[in-house]
């Protein structure tokens, strides 16, 4: 049997699981509603109460506390409705035709005045979003499979082949022959395959400019490693992606972002997961990631105290929730927010710029991963 075939057949699997999944859902509410029972959807809740470490995975995950909503409910009512129409728009739309559409699409095509009414269905898409997480945590599937994509955000660069399949169409793309821009990665990357495969190891920068600096420098050549941009904080396909290249090529990867406490819970999140996005650290979560730069540490060490930036109080107290989190309880990410807290600086990755234009490719980089100088 051809790989083709394989993924082929894998995707077509998945669609009808959800299909069904979502048409054991209707029947469920059908038969409630024959019983003369109030219909209801059993929906894990998504709360801080709800969301924890958990130590052994190195992830963030739901709890099994589950919250009903009714359709004879007052408060429940509206909401209710509307996953209804995310359900319905998802099998009769999307997987019968094996279609994909935007979470804004998915927003236009169920916004309606309801007839005999001055009430819309939804007013605003954050409504239509709320109720695709909510489909997807009761169906205990997630938004790709869903066939639901959001705009492309993050972008790729090395010796490395994919075959991308949409539908019937396989394109082979070459991410060492993408030029300047390097290769975006899609929002639904489930049927990305991995063909060729040149690299030793992932590197992750946060920032796009970190990343047109490195690609320009010619660093992912001269150094066996796929590079990546996330584009500030990293979206699911970016994040998925990158799971994908640790868990089914073995490779190792690192993450480069600003020497903050925003840089830092980017990374956390590649990472373990985020709280918001509990029910899909399975999926989304990185554990072999490790954190190569920028640290407090780095800016004593390479003496950039000069081109450092005075920390404001949303800053300092972002680092001091952090401090708090269970997965930020190494000893090492004490150190360095204890550092932050008590110096109260920051740092941009592009600090080290201040060095030479190209010392994050030829000194910093290199010296880092030489002597292993990681964050856990």
């Amino acid at each position: 049997m051809t790989a083709k075939r394989t993924t082929e057949e894998k995707m077509t699997a998945g669609r009808q699981q959800v299909a069904d999944s979502i048409e054991k859902l209707g029947n469920k509410l059908v038969g409630q509603i024959e019983a003369k029972d109030n219909p209801s959807i059993e929906i894990p809740i998504r709360g801080s109460s709800n969301v924890f470490y958990d130590e052994k995975g190195k992830k963030i995950v739901l709890g099994d506390k589950v919250a009903h909503r009714y359709l004879f409910n007052v408060s429940h009512a509206r909401r209710f409705m509307q996953t209804m129409l995310v359900a319905s728009y998802v099998k009769k739309d999307l997987l019968a035709n094996n279609l994909t559409a935007t979470l804004r699409d998915l927003y236009y095509a169920k916004k309606r005045t309801i007839a005999n009414t001055k009430e819309n269905t939804i007013e605003e898409q954050k409504e239509s979003d709320m109720a695709i997480v909510d489909l997807e945590v009761s169906l205990d599937t997630f938004r790709e499979r869903l066939h639901l994509r959001a705009e492309p955000k993050g972008r790729m660069a090395g010796d490395v082949v994919v075959n991308d399949r949409v539908k019937d169409k396989v394109d082979t793309i070459d991410l060492s022959r993408m030029g300047s821009g390097g290769w975006a990665v899609p929002s639904i990357v489930e049927q990305i395959e991995f063909k060729d495969v040149g690299v030793e190891y992932v590197l992750v920068a946060e920032k796009n400019a970190i990343f047109d600096r490195l690609n320009e420098d010619g660093y992912w050549k001269k150094n066996k490693c796929l590079l990546m941009t996330t584009a500030g904080q990293a979206a699911r396909g970016a994040r998925r992606l990158l799971q994908r290249l640790t868990e089914e090529l073995k490779l190792p990867a690192y993450a480069l972002t600003d020497s903050d406490p925003y840089g830092w819970y980017i990374y956390s999140t590649m990472k373990y997961g985020s709280m918001a996005l509990a029910h899909e650290s399975d999926r989304l979560g990185c554990p072999q990631l490790k954190f190569l730069g920028l640290s407090m540490s780095d800016i004593e060490h390479y003496d950039l105290r000069s081109v450092t930036i005075k920390a404001k109080e949303v800053d300092i107290k972002r680092a001091q929730e952090m401090k708090e989190y269970d997965w930020f309880k190494a000893k090492e990410w004490q150190s360095e927010i204890n550092k932050f807290l008590d110096k109260k600086i920051k740092a941009e990755i592009q600090a080290l710029s201040s060095k030479s234009l190209q010392y994050i490719s030829s000194t910093y980089l290199p010296d880092k991963i030489n002597s292993k100088d990681f964050l856990p």
